[in-house]
Formats: structure tokens, sequence, C-alpha cells
């Protein structure tokens, strides 16, 4: 009787296995319609809609970043921090100021725990400076990278892309311009992120 159990549960564990092998549409994730272009030439983008305030995107924050360090050579991963409101923008402003001066990575993590540990709104644009001035960030260069052009250029496009994707969370997850991943558990949401890749990766190769 024991080995029949224990058969049962390998058989159990095998079609766990398969079903992130082999996600369902309408279940795992959804088709983007119409696919849109990436703009990652040969490599397969991963887009990660998200907002610094949102406590979903800061459980998947530690997943994805584990991702990213061990992702295939082939697959670019692009953050886009996301503008549902006006509140959001100065995040969206903050991300690609602290990336335009090479200080993103640095405190990145610290964005995260000051909303959902330290119980701190970041949502203006005095409040974020203050914060990043006291981790070490020159004041002036960051309030002139807030300001900028490219900066109100990224933030326009970020609306752009909302739209087209129909991005209605997050976090969200796109895949190659195609497939939409979203509400589902960190680990889960990694398990499909693989399996999609590797889809994509596959039609990319059918096609040549």
């Amino acid at each position: 009787m024991k080995s029949i159990k224990q058969i049962f549960m390998i058989l159990a564990l095998l079609c766990t296995t398969q079903a992130f092998a082999a996600p369902e549409p309408g279940k795992d994730y959804t088709l983007v319609n119409p696919p849109q272009p990436t703009s990652s030439g040969q490599k397969i983008e991963v887009l990660e809609f998200f907002f610094y305030g949102c406590s979903h995107c800061y459980k998947l924050y530690p997943f994805l970043s584990a991702w990213e360090k061990k992702k295939p050579k082939d697959v670019e991963l692009t953050h886009v921090p996301t503008i549902f409101n006006p509140a959001w923008e100065p995040m969206a402003r903050t991300y690609y100021a602290l990336e335009s001066l090479g200080q993103l990575k640095q405190l990145e993590e610290s964005l995260f725990k000051a909303w959902h540990v330290d119980n701190k709104d970041l949502g203006s644009a005095a409040k974020a400076t203050d914060f990043v001035v006291q981790h070490g960030v020159d004041r002036k260069k960051f309030s002139d990278a807030y300001n900028a052009f490219s900066t109100e250029s990224k933030v326009m496009r970020n609306k752009q892309m909302q739209q087209i994707y129909g991005i209605r969370g997050t976090p969200t997850l796109i895949v190659d311009g195609k497939y939409l991943i979203t509400g589902l558990n960190p680990a889960d949401a990694i398990k499909v992120l693989d399996a999609l890749v590797d889809k994509a990766r596959k039609e990319r190769a059918g096609k040549r």
C-alpha cells in the first residue's frame, strides 16, 4: 500500500510540473491582441509593469531579481514603472532619474522597503527627492534628471504602453509582445514566465 501511495504522489507531482511546463491560456496567461513588436532586437523581450507602492510587486521583487540574475542570455528584461494616476508618476520619474545617474540598483530595494516596511509615502516629487538625498544622491543632479526631457519622454511612453498592452494591474509581465502574465503568486509567475520564454524561443526558431 505504501508503494502505491508513493506512486500516486509521484504522478501528482508530475502533473503539477507538466501544468507549469505547458501553461494554459486564459488560466496562467492571456494573449496580447494584437501582438506587439518588441524593442530588444534578437532577444526575447520580457516587460515588467510595476509600481514601488504595490504590495504584490514588492512580493514579486525578490523572485524576479533572482530570475534576472540567471536568466538566459537571449532574454532581455525591462522594468516599466506604471502610472495609473498622477500620484504614481513621481515614482516613475524617480526610477528613470536614478537610472540615468547610475544609482538605481543601489536604491531599488530601499524604495520598495520605504513603502512596505517603513510605511513611507513617496508619492510626490519633494518626498521622493528627500528620500534619495538621504540615501546619498546629489539633490541637484537628481532634480535635473527627474525633470529632464528624456525622463518626460519615457513617462509618456510608459503611459502609451499601458494602453497598448491593456495593463489593468501590477505586477504584469509581458513576454515577447505576445503573452501577458498577471494575478499569479510570485513562484507560479516565475514558472509560467520560464515556460512562456521557452515557448517564444521555439516560435522564433520555427520562423527561421
